[in-house]
């Protein structure tokens, strides 16, 4: 129901395709394009891990499932949810102490570009945004560090 409503709401107010210029973290991204991660695994080890997105957007809350590892020399996520299957995220940069990750998903036959925010706040807190076609429909919220199973 929750993904049906933030659909809807992001190709109702005018759907992105192919590449397009989208804000995140206050600096341009460019989605739908092929290509590498330019953060390195250095820069960018604050932010590995597994997280838990705990949402909230205008239809209501969401919970998205997180992970951002280092492939060798790579930085690659992947972002999931109960009701979206693991969507693959390769384009992946910092914007100033911000982790921005830019990836599209096929929803009825479109491509949907979204970029999640991740940026540390006070007292060692992750705040987090998925902006949704551009602007169209963005969630706020936190990401919490998922503990490794011993």
């Amino acid at each position: 129901m929750t993904r049906t409503a933030i659909l809807s709401s992001v190709l109702a107010a005018g759907l992105i395709t192919g590449s397009q210029m989208v804000m995140a973290a206050g600096a341009p991204v460019v989605v739908g394009q092929e290509a590498a991660s330019s953060v390195s695994v250095a820069d960018a080890a604050p932010f590995l891990g597994e997280w838990t997105l705990t949402m909230q957007g205008p239809n209501g809350p969401g919970t998205f499932d997180l992970a951002v590892k280092a492939e060798g020399d790579k930085v690659v996520g992947e972002i999931s949810n109960e009701m979206m299957p693991a969507q693959a995220i390769s384009k992946i940069s910092k914007v100033d102490k911000s982790l921005v990750l830019a990836y599209a998903f096929p929803w009825e036959g479109n491509s949907v570009d979204a970029v999640v925010t991740l940026t540390p706040g006070e007292e060692a807190k992750m705040t987090a945004q998925i902006d949704f076609a551009g602007g169209a429909y963005v969630m706020s919220g936190t990401a919490a560090k998922k503990e490794k199973a011993k």
